[in-house]
This record gives structure tokens, sequence and C-alpha cells, in this order.
């Protein structure tokens, strides 16, 4: 059973700048892609980043230039670095394991809250 693990998130100031951790179990961790997702009170789950196994980035056109997202395989750890954060950014933020095929599944964990307010 896979399983992620979300850190990182809290409290923080228009302009301030927060580091999610994305902990993964598992011995493959780097033949996946990896993602960040972020769901804000009454709107859908909406895709923030993305991180190949080849470390190919991709990004949400809301959060490009100011979110960073990374992976340290030797550490099973995805990170996304949050700067320049507005109140907008305000949701629960969601790692994600990519499936790699018909047979695999996605993988989701159980998030994180970011709160931008001043």
């Amino acid at each position: 059973q896979v399983q992620l693990v979300e850190s990182g998130g809290g409290l923080v100031q228009p302009g301030g700048s927060l580091r999610l951790s994305c902990a993964a179990s598992g011995r493959t961790f780097s033949n996946y892609p990896m993602g960040w997702f972020r769901q804000a009170p009454g709107k859908e789950r909406e895709f923030v980043a993305l991180i190949t196994s080849g470390g190919g980035t991709n990004y949400a056109d809301s959060v490009k230039g100011r979110f960073t997202i990374s992976r340290d395989n030797a550490k099973n750890t995805v990170y996304l670095q949050m700067n320049s954060l507005k109140p907008e950014d305000t949701a629960v933020y969601y790692c994600k394991r990519y499936k790699l095929g018909p047979r695999d599944l996605d993988y989701w964990g159980q998030g994180t809250q970011v709160t931008v307010s001043s």
C-alpha cells in the first residue's frame, strides 16, 4: 500500500513563502510522475504542478513564476516551494502519485492546509 504524507502547510501573510513536502512510501518512487493539486472551499480540486520521473516540470498558469516543484529521489520526497503567495492560493494542497499504466492506480495524500491572510 502506497502512502503519501504531506507537511509544511500553515498560515502565511500575502507575499510570503512556504515549502510543502510529500513523503512517499515504496522503493520505486523515482519511476513515478508526481504532482501537486489544491482545493479551495466550494471549488473543485485543481492541478498545480507536475514533475516527471526525468525531472521535467509543468505548472498551472496561476502559479507559474511563483511556485517550483522538485523531487529528491533518495528521500522519496517531492516538494512545492511557494513564493509570493496570494490570498487566492488558500486551499488544501494534495500530493499525487500518478499511475504508470492501466493496471496501476493513482495515489493521493491526505492534504495540508495553506492559508494566506493578513
